[in-house]
């Protein structure tokens, strides 16, 4: 089943309320901030950041996810910009943000991973943050969320990695409870990771 079809409903996959992680590392945006959040989903990232007076810029290819990210931007009563984009090949912008999020993106295969790793170091400006948060490695024995691929999880070592020279704000692998609508409800192994671009 693709993205567009598991967001045909009407009720919204992973539930309005941003990720943990998320509202958790929002102190570290300062209001008017250019956030790109990439694979936005159904925007519940995306509206509460620019609820905190974030400038959001929101990518996502899909159409029913970005008509529900619309409705809940409404109900907010916020803006963000929403673009209908695939990762796949996405000309990213250079230099541009101030933040990138990359939440839950674990649909890439490894080679796709990396192209999408080089994009977020592409798109923030010198000195911006890569904030990104997903399942680790040892969660298909849950079961409650995510790919059963392991290469498409993370662990901090593959992160720290991917973005080599970075400065390393906050780390951390571990075990939580979901309750993220009915995408992501129950126990979970999770990975946060915040760095900072280099300034040269």
């Amino acid at each position: 089943m693709g993205w567009n079809e598991r967001f045909a409903g009407e009720e919204y996959l992973y539930g309005t309320t941003p990720a943990d992680f998320v509202a958790r590392q929002a102190w570290r945006l300062a209001p008017g901030a250019r956030l790109l959040s990439i694979a936005d989903g159904e925007g519940r990232n995306g509206t509460y950041l620019a609820s905190l007076g974030v400038q959001v810029t929101a990518l996502e290819p899909s159409e029913n996810a970005r008509r529900k990210a619309a409705e809940l931007a409404q109900e907010r009563g916020v803006s963000m910009q929403t673009i209908n984009a695939d990762l796949r090949g996405y000309d990213w912008p250079r230099g541009e943000y101030d933040a990138v999020l990359a939440c839950f993106i674990q649909f890439a295969d490894t080679a796709f991973r990396a192209e999408i790793f080089d994009g977020i170091a592409t798109a923030l400006k010198p000195g911006g943050l890569a904030l990104i948060h997903g399942f680790a490695r040892r969660q298909p024995r849950y079961g409650t969320g995510g790919p059963g691929i392991v290469e498409q999880l993370y662990d901090l070592d593959l992160l720290r990695d991917a973005f080599p020279r970075w400065e390393v704000l906050h780390q951390a692998d571990y075990d939580a409870d979901l309750d993220e609508g009915a995408g992501h409800f129950g126990r979970a192994a999770l990975i946060d990771f915040v760095a900072r671009k280099p300034e040269r």
